[in-house]
């Protein structure tokens, strides 16, 4: 039996713990190393080059700390970088795939909603999935200026969120969208607030649990030798102030009744 193997993941901060937290469902017993770049958050506004090169050396750290595969739960890092990423390092790499295809084959009005950063609107995997599985579906786009910065102030249930995502949903409602697609994954974390402000029959499509059956797919398919029992372990890595990520640790924890096992906090800079 090989070796236990890591799991590495990374945002540009707290967000892609609501894709942590779907990993650990499929991967309860294997060691995970979470890295948050809140030093550099937000990736959005942020252009392509400097991207890769940010990514690139988390890549190495997370490789430093034993990780034979990575997740890039951040939808702007993975727009920006993972064709890069995918083609200089020799591991499997996971990333954020644009939950259109599910929201338009889904609508029933023919108008879906789509939130993201700009970056995320900009890059290649999103475009293709639009041109090719809602050509003949109204896509109205909306990018969450300001949304990625509140998570990251912990300010996800605030009345600032709320009137910032009313702001930006109104424009969707008026075009009769009957889903409404997270393009980034920060932005579970306002689902509670989109369920008070949405209509009931809108369909919040949150691609998180989608990423972690692929994550599990393509594990199964790498190492087929590999054990998925082990001793697991999370080490959360932050660039910059490890406060925010440790408390929305702990809320993540109490809101959805899970333990990320054997939990440590770092702070560092690369």
């Amino acid at each position: 039996m090989n070796s236990q193997h890591i799991i590495g993941v990374f945002d540009s901060g707290a967000g892609g713990l609501t894709v942590l937290k779907e990993l650990i469902g499929h991967f309860p017993s294997l060691p995970f190393i979470y890295f948050a770049d809140n030093a550099n958050c937000p990736y959005g506004p942020k252009d392509t080059d400097e991207i890769i090169n940010i990514s690139t050396r988390i890549i190495n750290f997370l490789l430093s700390k034993g990780s034979s595969m990575i997740v890039v739960a951040c939808n702007t890092a993975t727009a920006s970088a993972i064709d890069y990423l995918r083609g200089h390092f020799h591991i499997p790499f996971i990333g954020m795939e644009p939950a259109v295809k599910p929201a338009a084959l889904g609508s029933k009005t023919n108008s879906i909603g789509i939130l993201a950063t700009e970056g995320t609107f900009n890059g290649r995997l999103y475009q293709e999935t639009t041109a090719k599985y809602a050509a003949n579906t109204n896509v109205v786009y909306q990018i969450g200026d300001g949304l990625v910065e509140l998570v990251e102030q912990g300010k996800y249930y605030s009345e600032e969120a709320k009137e910032l995502l009313k702001k930006y949903v109104q424009p969707m409602l008026d075009k009769n969208i009957d889903h409404l697609v997270l393009g980034c994954t920060h932005y579970p974390f306002f689902i509670p607030i989109l369920k008070e402000i949405l209509p009931e029959h809108i369909t919040i499509v949150n691609p998180a649990p989608a990423v972690a059956r692929q994550t599990e797919k393509v594990f199964l398919e790498s190492f087929p030798l590999a054990s998925k029992q082990g001793d697991p372990f999370v080490h959360f890595y932050s660039s910059g102030n490890g406060g925010i990520l440790k408390s929305l640790v702990e809320v993540i924890e109490r809101n959805e009744g899970i333990t990320f096992p054997n939990k440590k906090f770092f702070e560092i800079k690369l």
